[in-house]
């Protein structure tokens, strides 16, 4: 029996119980799933785009209360993760997930955006407000991938993604939460079945291969309002992927280290994640 396979399934079905639409759209030439749910706010759509092995379905813990905020609440699943196509895009797997992303802005969100990016998707929406701007209002990143890291860290980095045993399944799901809840180590093995797929191998054989980080001159260059948020129990990322943004960001950025945060604070804290977004969106006059 696939039991993560079937909880994504049951919270699918407790979104759309709620009002979300989960549908599939043609992007790109690929069949993409994505969560759309109509705000009663004023501001901007807010896209948000799940890291290595995620989906969509970790920030449905956000929607409705971003929902109240903004006009419309997005969240694709990128190719080869959650409900879309199991697709990589051949060899340059990490730019076939990019040009998808942008697809899906211009194709389906069709105006300027409030992008929010976790993980590997806080890179890509580095890269897409970076060659991208007029499509990005403003850009958060939340425990964002992307900097370049010590040969060593980041060999060691990618491999916590392969999970042979048990015990090596609750070692990453510790990196992941401040705090795991007691269900997710109980299941931690499960989350195998998220990681050791042809896309996400895929992934990590490119990013072992290249060791492709951001430019530093598209980080500092970019003109919108910018949030950077970090957790203070960070534990998957290395501590020099904060010094980087750090040395990189450009000066308007505002950087806030979150305590009680971890890798994934959408799962986590997800009401807490949703003031930090919310505050900078009104301090940003979004």
């Amino acid at each position: 029996m696939d039991l993560m396979g079937g909880m994504q399934k049951v919270m699918r079905r407790m979104l759309v119980a709620r009002g979300v639409e989960s549908t599939t759209v043609d992007v790109a030439g690929q069949a993409l799933h994505h969560y759309s749910l109509k705000g009663e706010g004023k501001g901007p759509p807010v896209v948000l785009v799940h890291g290595l092995g995620g989906s969509a379905n970790g920030f449905g813990r956000t929607f409705f209360g971003l929902a109240k905020r903004f006009s419309r609440v997005v969240a694709p699943d990128l190719p080869g993760h959650g409900f879309s196509t199991e697709y990589c895009g051949g060899e340059l797997c990490v730019r076939n997930q990019f040009d998808v992303l942008r697809a899906y802005v211009e194709q389906v969100v069709g105006e300027p955006a409030f992008v929010v990016g976790n993980s590997l998707g806080g890179a890509m929406s580095v890269n897409l407000a970076a060659e991208y701007p007029s499509w990005v209002r403003a850009l958060a990143l939340v425990a964002p991938a992307g900097a370049e890291l010590p040969e060593a860290e980041n060999t060691a980095l990618l491999n916590s993604f392969v999970v042979r045993s048990p015990a090596e399944a609750r070692a990453f799901t510790r990196r992941l939460f401040h705090r795991p809840p007691l269900p997710a180590l109980l299941f931690a093995y499960e989350l195998r079945r998220f990681y050791d797929t042809p896309t996400v191998r895929a992934l990590t054989a490119e990013a072992l291969a290249t060791r492709a980080s951001l430019e530093p001159q598209k980080v500092r260059n970019l003109a919108m309002p910018v949030l950077f948020l970090w957790g203070g129990s960070e534990r998957l990322l290395p501590s020099v992927t904060l010094e980087w943004y750090r040395a990189h960001l450009p000066a308007h950025a505002s950087i806030r280290v979150v305590d009680g945060f971890g890798h994934v604070p959408q799962l986590e804290r997800p009401d807490e994640l949703v003031s930090h977004l919310v505050r900078f969106a009104d301090t940003s006059g979004l």
